[in-house]
């Protein structure tokens, strides 16, 4: 028996055994030349449909793995060539086909017509970059690229316009690989038409020197780059768009695109009066407070006040703008390549705002000796213009050297009014304090930043230098009007009056230069050196004066000179090693920074130096072409700002003070990252996830002193330690025959701060734990629906004697779209907000609900008449809350309520689409030369 179990084993074995080989071989020209990263298929002869697929290494050897017994279809492609297809069958004897080298034919000038059944892969993933057929991700008719994000797996896009791909923010996006409009995400996934984008890849951009180099230095850049449709390459693209609604809203909209090979020209325009904005809003919060005065925070939005820098960060990121706000922009961009060695990149955009928010505060306050609640009401009236210029051009010297300029200038202007009033109260309901408060702000902010690239490539492959040169210069000056009346009641009452003007200049200058070379030593191993020098100086003014019957006393207390000049010197060395299937970089530097900082009005002399060693480790691990691994671990140190070092007093809110430290030291941070990245291509199920760890020691916290007549006076100062532990996945699979796709995520982080109240240090805990759940289902070209739910749990927990604080944040999604008599359109998106705080038995549920009817004229499809209503259950209220280190604050705010809009819509890129291609999957006839 065990003779015949053992003899029926080594059969079975055999059998499986037998059941797959690999196929290999080398790709060259017909001069023998290799032909590196080609495309190979392995297709089903009978329909085409892809069976396994490969891609060749630099010297053109492919190699496929695990293939099924049976007859196949070896399809290899590659640009400028004649595709090569070879039928394949079982092997009688061994488990490889070894095909030699194949001698791939110049393509020909006649044109063939080569039919692909079956759908295009809808997730594909080449080594550190996921791409994305965007056909296989239906979206409506008119639909923006913004509207194609959304459906991705992996990728969030919030109600502001913000993107998330895989955890981590988006910084840039591009257009064919191309700067668009500089580094503002919204310019092009506003903008820019769906239907014209053929694939989005994600990716994180090197450093233009890592790329160079083949040293990776670590300076990241989440980007995504839409690839166009072939024949949006050679044409005219774009949209006109028009409407009028009632309460006087409008909205016009129009983006004109013209590409052809070498050049692409865009130019954008709009105009509208209900919260739309189809760019980033940056300068405009930096120079009227930041987020604290924008409220971005939609219908509801919970946020937690314990990070470094004054900032909180959000619970829930699904905000919308607050108020009522009223934008006109407009702008080009550029990109030419004058020929193989020169290309410019250059674009112009004009933004003005103009923002109207009326908001009321209450906030509890938790003491160790009481507890106490501030009550205000505020109106804001905000405008800012603002001009943005950038730059790039690209030259090839010679085939050693080139050299790349960039440089970007904004020119900024706004003006603040704030009206508000506002009161503390005891427990006993006592009126403690109350303030009445006028406060004006006007003022402009230039700023001019430049990069110099030189490149060299010596005779031996692999040894290069290579200089960067740096130069960045900022200019602001604004002027403010505090006009407030204070009164304090209890054991010492009075009424403080306050009038005063100021006039603060900020002027800034850095320098810095990187110097890098590297050494090839043998067996794909390279050694690089670098040194870097910056420099940053800062000299502010600012002048207070109280006035008293229209005499102006210079204010000694509030007014301030301060100079600061930091230096850095970096030296570095890192170690590279490639193999074919995996890359690590080791390496570190030592950074010595110098402080001098000269408190002019105070005659108080800063000198200060400080040592680091930032070690870098850095690994990737290919397991297949579609599943990848990467280890990243990084250090750096990060100065204080000049607002937190300035020791003058902010009294803008006389209840609220701000007063910076130039006693700050810089942090030290360590983060540690983890990715893990795998794409089927046999079933397009596709995996996702990442894992970040960060420890900054000498963090920066803000202090909070509270006094006896309950004034806040808010400090910046360095603690011990912050730490934080995130983790996110996305599981994503489809299920053909439901002609449906379902995507799976969910994400982690624990964050551990220490803040101090009243001298005494105090640590938070915040652990948010949240999931998400798409289900996408398409039929045909006449109806697609999209379901989405975003589940968050959120817990924050205190040292200090303060309540702890449960959050739970839902929102449901809904959107449809379905054609009638093929000339019509029905479309609904629904929201329903759902937020909780169990700790003050807060509740809020907020549902949004648009719908719109199109009926689309002209030939194919051109034009659409859309008929509107926005916010149909009219909920015109936003609602934020902050929990902090010592009160739980709720802000209610106007917000945009219901209204109808008629317009007009025509798509200049229906008419210029003379191939008359299908979007999405299913039967693709390409025309090759």
């Amino acid at each position: 028996m065990k003779k015949f179990l053992l003899i029926l084993f080594t059969a079975v074995s055999m059998v499986a055994t037998a059941q797959k080989f690999t196929i290999k071989g080398q790709l060259t020209d017909t001069l023998n030349a290799p032909l590196p990263s080609a495309t190979v298929l392995l297709l089903n002869p009978k329909d085409s449909s892809l069976v396994n697929f490969g891609a060749g290494d630099a010297q053109g050897n492919f190699l496929i793995r695990n293939v099924s017994p049976g007859e196949h279809l070896f399809k290899v492609t590659f640009l400028g060539f004649r595709p090569y297809t070879k039928k394949i069958s079982t092997p009688d004897n061994g488990t490889v086909i070894d095909l030699g080298r194949i001698r791939m034919q110049s393509a020909s000038s006649e044109l063939e017509a080569v039919e692909i059944a079956g759908e295009r892969a809808p997730v594909t993933v080449k080594q550190d970059t996921i791409e994305f057929n965007a056909g296989s991700f239906k979206t409506k008719q008119n639909a923006v690229v913004e509207d194609l994000l959304k459906k991705l797996p992996g990728v969030e896009v919030d109600s502001d316009g913000k993107i998330t791909a895989q955890g981590e923010q988006v910084r840039r996006v591009m257009v064919d690989g191309k700067n668009f409009f500089g580094s503002d995400p919204k310019l092009a996934t506003r903008n820019l038409p769906a239907d014209v984008v053929d694939k989005v890849q994600v990716y994180d951009k090197k450093s233009d020197q890592a790329v160079f180099s083949g040293i990776d230095d670590g300076q990241r850049e989440k980007t995504i780059n839409l690839s166009l449709k072939p024949e949006k390459r050679n044409g005219a693209f774009g949209t006109l768009m028009a409407g009028a609604g009632t309460d006087d809203r409008f909205q016009v909209r129009a983006n004109l695109n013209r590409f052809s090979k070498g050049r692409q020209l865009s130019f954008l325009g709009m105009g509208n009066n209900v919260n739309e904005q189809g760019f980033s809003m940056d300068d405009y919060m930096n120079f009227t407070g930041g987020s604290q005065q924008m409220a971005a925070g939609g219908p509801v939005r919970m946020q937690i006040s314990s990070d470094n820098n004054n900032n909180s960060v959000p619970l829930n990121l699904g905000g919308r703008a607050n108020g009522i706000m009223t934008n006109y922009a407009g702008g080009v961009n550029l990109n030419n390549e004058f020929n193989k060695k020169t290309e410019l990149n250059g674009n112009y955009f004009y933004n003005y705002l103009d923002h109207a928010k009326d908001q009321t505060t209450l906030r509890q306050n938790f003491l160790p000796d009481g507890n106490f609640t501030f009550n205000q009401n505020s109106r804001q009236r905000n405008s800012n213009s603002n001009h943005r210029a950038n730059f790039t051009l690209d030259h090839q010297l010679d085939s050693a050297n080139s050299l790349k300029l960039t440089g970007n200038v904004t020119y900024n202007q706004t003006d603040a009014e704030t009206t508000s009033t506002s009161e503390n109260i005891t427990p006993g309901n006592v009126v403690q304090n109350e303030s009445q408060r006028l406060t004006l702000s006007t003022g402009d902010n230039t700023t001019l930043n430049s990069t110099l690239l030189w490149r060299h490539k010596f005779r031996k492959k692999g040894r290069t230098f290579s200089t960067n040169l740096q130069l960045g210069v900022s200019q602001n000056e604004r002027e403010g009007l505090l006009d407030a009346v204070n009164n304090f009641y209890g054991d010492d009452p009075r009424e403080e009056i306050l009038k005063q003007t100021s006039l603060q200049t900020t002027d800034y200058k850095s320098y810095s230069g990187t110097f890098s070379y590297t050494e090839p030593l043998g067996g794909r191993k390279y050694l690089e050196a670098n040194y870097n020098f910056r420099q940053n100086l800062n000299d502010v003014r600012k002048t207070v004066y109280d006035v008293n019957a229209d005499q102006s006393v210079f204010n000694e207390n509030l007014s301030n000179s301060y100079t600061s000049d930091y230096q850095y010197h970096r030296a570095g060395l890192n170690f590279r090693m490639n193999k074919s299937k995996y890359n690590v970089v080791v390496g570190g530097s030592v950074q010595r920074t110098y402080l001098e900082g000269d408190l002019i009005t105070r005659d108080v002399k800063i000198d200060r130096s400080y040592q680091n060693v930032l070690p870098a480790v850095r690994f990737n691990y290919d397991f297949s072409n579609t599943r990848h691994l990467r280890f990243d671990y990084e250090t750096s140190v990060q100065e204080p700002t000049i607002q937190q070092l300035q020791p003058v007093i902010d009294n803008s809110d006389p209840l609220n003070l701000y007063v910076g430290n130039p006693q700050l030291r810089p942090t030290y941070s360590q983060s540690w990252r983890l990715n893990f990245t795998t794409f089927d291509p046999a079933t397009f199920i596709s995996f996702f996830t990442f894992v970040n760890v960060d420890y900054t020691t000498n963090a920066i916290t803000n202090a909070q002193n509270i006094d006896s007549n309950l004034v806040r006076t808010t400090t910046p100062v360095n603690v011990d330690n912050s730490m934080s532990v995130s983790g996110n996945a996305n599981f994503s699979f489809p299920i053909q025959k439901l002609k449906s796709r379902f995507s799976l995520g969910g994400d982690y982080r624990n964050q551990r701060s220490i803040n101090l109240l009243n001298e005494a240090a105090n640590t938070i805990h915040q652990k948010t734990l949240g999931g998400n759940l798409r289900y996408n289902y398409r039929y045909n070209d006449i109806f697609d629906l999209s379901l989405s739910a975003d589940l968050d749990h959120q817990l924050t927990s205190y040292e200090f004697n303060q309540p702890d604080q449960t959050f739970i944040n839902s929102t449901y999604t809904a959107e449809s779209n379905l054609t009638l008599l093929k000339n019509y359109q029905v479309s609904t998106s629904f929201e329903y907000l759902e937020y909780e705080n169990r700790s003050t038995n807060f509740s809020q549920a907020i549902p949004l609900l648009n719908l719109s009817v199109s009926r689309f004229v002209l030939k194919n499809k051109a034009g659409e008449l859309k008929l509107a209503v926005n916010n149909l259950l009219d909920k015109a209220l936003g609602i934020s809350q902050t929990a902090s280190i010592n009160y739980l604050e709720r802000q209610t705010t106007n917000s945009l309520g219901r209204y109808f809009m008629l317009s007009f819509t025509y798509a200049l890129n229906k008419q210029l689409n003379p191939m008359g291609m299908r979007r999405g999957g299913g039967m693709i006839r390409i025309m090759r030369p």
